[in-house]
């Protein structure tokens, strides 16, 4: 993510991503995350510095009264054990009853017909109001041949473009393919985002933390367009404030849950790289 450093952000923009961080922290909004085990601990960790409130669990019985409670899903393919499989419909089912925002992660489309499937499922009966993966998961879920590895993505944002455009005007949702430069597509709307570090993939799962941010933006901003650029921006500074404190990733890691939880207006204001189409 650390492509285009030329850019630079509207003083509206900068506005609006600080409002947003801001509201997180004072507003503290529970989001329940149906995520895999890798990630489970690093996904709630990140909530937590930003300022929402994390709820893990993927056990059908124990997800309506967390609903209930809940201003976000984050929904993560990751582990798709059936039990997982069952806890995402039953919270989702929920959410769209309850008019709260889903946030998705395909983790891995395209590998499979089962992590394609699910995620084609979910977008169309579910709705989500984000939809965050790599060039290669977008691709896969649209119905292109994309070139997935493992978890990860041997194509480029640019090469996912087309796929976001048509996922985001078929569902309704905003779409964030992330990479080097951050694609956010809704409808006729158009960002992109530079930031981060080139050490950020060599760290297990802040693809789902970014995802799961994605949430926590969406409780509280509820034009998805806004919500999703939120969510790159975030990841996008956070990882390049880490990375200037981090000699390599088993650092970076601890140093983005500092950097969500110490990030400031003048570091929006200096760090933030967006285009907007």
């Amino acid at each position: 993510m650390s492509g285009m450093s030329d850019m630079s952000a509207s003083p509206e923009m900068i506005r609006t991503v600080w409002n947003d961080i801001d509201a997180v922290r004072k507003q503290g909004p529970m989001v329940v995350n149906v995520t895999n085990y890798v990630v489970t601990n690093n996904t709630a960790n990140a909530l937590l510095a930003l300022g929402a409130s994390p709820a893990m669990n993927h056990v059908a019985e124990d997800l309506p009264g967390l609903m209930d409670l809940a201003q976000a899903l984050v929904i993560n393919l990751g582990t798709l054990a059936p039990e997982y499989v069952e806890g995402m419909r039953v919270a989702m089912d929920i959410a769209v009853k309850q008019n709260k925002p889903i946030a998705l992660d395909p983790v891995a489309a395209g590998v499979n017909d089962l992590r394609t499937g699910l995620a084609r499922e979910f977008l169309e009966k579910y709705r989500p109001a984000i939809l965050r993966g790599n060039a290669s998961e977008i691709m896969a879920v649209a119905g292109e041949q994309g070139r997935p590895k493992g978890v990860d993505s041997l194509n480029s944002v640019e090469e996912a473009g087309e796929a976001a455009r048509v996922l985001s005007r078929k569902h309704g949702c905003a779409v964030v393919v992330s990479g080097e430069v951050d694609l956010v597509v809704y409808g006729n709307r158009e960002a992109r985002l530079a930031g981060g570090s080139d050490m950020m993939p060599r760290v297990t799962g802040l693809g789902c933390t970014c995802t799961a941010l994605a949430g926590a933006m969406a409780a509280v901003q509820p034009d998805p367009f806004l919500a999703a650029v939120d969510t790159a921006a975030v990841m996008d500074i956070a990882g390049e404030m880490a990375a200037e404190a981090s000699p390599g990733p088993g650092s970076l890691q601890l140093h983005l849950y500092n950097a969500l939880y110490l990030m400031e207006e003048k570091d929006v204001a200096q760090r933030l790289k967006v285009e907007l189409a």
